[in-house]
């Protein structure tokens, strides 16, 4: 095995951790069972991981539960602070009021009754490195007053799908644009999965994570047997009922119509997020513009009744 191949064999073992933890935030999380599912001792586990992420597994575990509590906090008005906290793997309303304080500032009820804690993927508004392009989205043909009351919006039932998929982290925007154009198509390319279906999931939002620690996968749909290359890793996105707008834009203006969605249909709509991730959809035959940077995508957030 080359050092590439070693470190892209640490990478994908990280990733399955991390993925483990992420769907099991309500479950008592061990440091021998998630070495475990790494296949590394629990010995050195520990250190790995810090090294790896920049954050021991307590801090990290820890920091999750109660970014993703958060989360629920503004996507489930329905849920009370105690079912939040249980959700996340809480023992008790009382400690995650601590923890959330600790780290936000302020109680979870004091925080959700904030401006600021409405919408899961608002980066329009959230995010302090797009907000002139969130201007200048405002005066660049934007959708109008009657296109906002007249949102083609539709529910449908997807089935989960095989994806592979490269991990960015770090600030939205401009860098995961070119993040695709550097990392993404190349390996596409290399592997044959050009003209594929594809999706962007941005799994944090940039109102609760901090930008330097923001996570997106850029997936492209695969075979039940392929084998992925370099740092590509495989998982499934989820299925389910999806809430599905169709976009035609440019990058400055979809960030319009993500807080379309989530500001203004999903309030009137008697649904809300659940747990599974929202995510813009890229099916075959889409088009983008390189001249213009207009493309058309599908955004697709996961829903759940009110």
């Amino acid at each position: 095995m080359t050092t590439t191949d070693s470190r892209i064999e640490y990478e994908q073992r990280m990733h399955r951790v991390i993925e483990a933890i992420d769907r099991r935030l309500d479950q008592p999380l061990d440091l021998a069972s998630l070495a475990a599912v790494a296949h590394f001792s629990p010995y050195h586990f520990h250190r790995l991981f810090a090294a790896w992420t920049g954050e021991t597994l307590g801090d990290y575990l820890r920091r999750r539960r109660i970014e993703q509590g958060a989360s629920r906090l503004a996507s489930q008005p329905r849920l009370s602070v105690l079912q939040v906290a249980l959700s996340v793997g809480f023992g008790s309303g009382e400690a995650f009021a601590r923890a959330f304080k600790a780290h936000f500032g302020s109680s979870p009820s004091v925080w959700r009754s904030q401006p600021h804690a409405h919408s899961k993927n608002d980066q329009a508004h959230r995010k302090h490195d797009q907000a002139r392009t969130a201007q200048r989205a405002k005066t660049a043909g934007t959708l109008s007053t009657d296109e906002d009351l007249a949102m083609d919006v539709k529910l449908i039932e997807r089935q989960p799908q095989r994806v592979a998929y490269m991990r960015y982290t770090g600030p939205y925007g401009e860098p995961v644009s070119r993040f695709w154009m550097q990392d993404v198509a190349p390996w596409m390319a290399a592997d044959g999965l050009m003209g594929q279906a594809r999706y962007g999931i941005s799994h944090d939002d940039p109102s609760i994570t901090q930008a330097a620690l923001c996570r997106y996968d850029a997936c492209v749909e695969v075979a039940a047997d392929y084998v992925p290359s370099g740092r590509a890793l495989v998982t499934t996105l989820p299925g389910g009922r999806y809430a599905v707008m169709p976009f035609k834009g440019n990058s400055e203006q979809v960030f319009h119509a993500w807080t379309q969605l989530l500001r203004d249909w999903l309030p009137t709509s008697r649904l809300q997020l659940d747990n599974r991730p929202c995510f813009e959809h890229y099916p075959r035959g889409s088009t983008h513009d390189p001249v213009s940077g207009v493309f058309d995508c599908q955004i697709c957030i996961p829903v759940a009744p009110l």
